[in-house]
C-alpha cells in the first residue's frame, strides 16, 4: 500500500482492562494449540506476540447493511436474509467503495471457558479508510468473541473512500486473546494506571509551512491491496495545511492528521 508513515490522531481507551472485567493478555506464541485454533496452516508471519492476524476466506457476500447477529443468532442465517450477491475471493474481487461485504475467515476458534478475543482492524486499514471489523456467532458487539466460543469468524469490510482489489489470504484484521483470572495487588495497580485514556490532539501549528496532514481524493483508481509499499501517495492523498492555525473539514471526507504529541 502507501510509501508513508505518518502520526496520525488517536483518541482511545483501555477500559476492556478496567477492575470489573480482570484480564491479562494470553501468549499466543506459548499457549496457542490446535484445540483453539482450528483448521489452520498458520503463515511464517501470522502469528505475533500477543495476536493473530486474520486471513480472508474465498466465500464472501455484498450485503444489503452492515449487521450484528445478535445473542440467539448465528451469522449464517444473517446471510440467507441479508446478503445481495455470493463471491469468490479465490481470484480475487473489487469491493467497491460505498458498500458493505461479508467474508469468511479460514480461521476457527474452539476457545476455553475463561478465554475471550478482542479484535481490532490492522493499521494499514484505517489508512485506507477501509472500515472492518470482526463479526462471530451471537455476537451483539463487534470484534468481540465471548469466553468459551466455538465457531467461525467473519469479516465485516466496508470500503469508505477508496474501492480496493481483496483476494483469498489478504489479512485485514487481527485478534488478540485474554484470560480472565483474579488479580493481585500488583495486577490492580497497572490496571489502574492503562485504565486511564490518553487523548491526543491535532497539531493545528504550522511555523514552518509543513504538511499537517492528507485528506483522500474523491476520484482515484483502484488500490490493490496485494502490493505492499506500491502507491504513491499523491495519487490519492491531497496534502493539508493549516492557516492562521485552523483547517475547515468537508463533511463526509476522509483525513489522517498529525498529532501534538509523538508516542515512543
Amino acid at each position: 500500500m502507501f510509501k508513508y508513515i505518518f502520526r496520525i490522531l488517536l483518541i482511545f481507551s483501555l477500559s476492556h482492562c478496567s477492575l470489573n472485567h480482570p484480564v491479562s493478555m494470553w501468549n499466543v506464541e506459548e499457549d496457542i494449540t490446535d484445540n483453539d485454533i482450528s483448521n489452520l496452516n498458520f503463515e511464517e508471519d501470522q502469528i505475533q506476540p500477543s495476536s493473530i492476524d486474520l486471513r480472508l476466506g474465498s466465500k464472501a457476500w455484498r450485503m444489503r447493511a452492515s449487521f450484528l447477529p445478535g445473542i440467539k443468532r448465528k451469522v449464517s442465517s444473517c446471510i440467507s436474509e441479508f446478503a445481495m450477491q455470493e463471491i469468490d475471493l479465490s481470484n480475487g474481487y473489487i469491493l467497491e467503495k460505498g458498500s458493505v461485504y461479508l467474508v469468511k475467515l479460514q480461521e476457527n476458534l474452539n476457545l476455553p471457558e475463561n478465554i475471550e478475543g478482542i479484535a481490532n482492524a490492522k493499521s494499514s486499514t484505517g489508512r485506507l479508510d477501509l472500515f472492518t471489523r470482526l463479526i462471530s456467532d451471537y455476537c451483539d458487539e463487534f470484534d468481540r468473541v465471548i469466553k468459551g466460543y466455538s465457531g467461525p469468524l467473519y469479516a465485516e469490510i466496508a470500503p469508505n473512500s477508496f474501492s480496493v482489489f481483496a483476494q483469498q489470504n489478504i489479512k485485514l484484521n487481527q485478534i488478540r486473546f485474554k484470560l480472565h483470572k483474579n488479580l493481585d495487588t500488583n495486577d490492580i495497580f497497572v490496571n489502574k494506571i492503562i485504565s486511564n485514556p490518553k487523548i491526543f490532539s491535532i497539531n493545528l501549528n504550522n511555523k514552518k509551512n509543513l504538511i499537517i496532514g492528507f485528506r483522500a481524493k474523491s476520484h482515484t483508481d483502484l488500490i490493490d491491496l496485494r502490493k505492499i509499499n506500491y502507491y504513491c501517495v499523491d495519487d490519492f492523498w491531497e496534502k493539508i495545511e493549516s492557516k492562521n492555525n485552523k483547517i475547515i473539514l468537508d463533511p463526509g471526507a476522509f483525513y489522517i492528521l498529525s498529532s501534538r504529541e509523538y508516542v515512543s
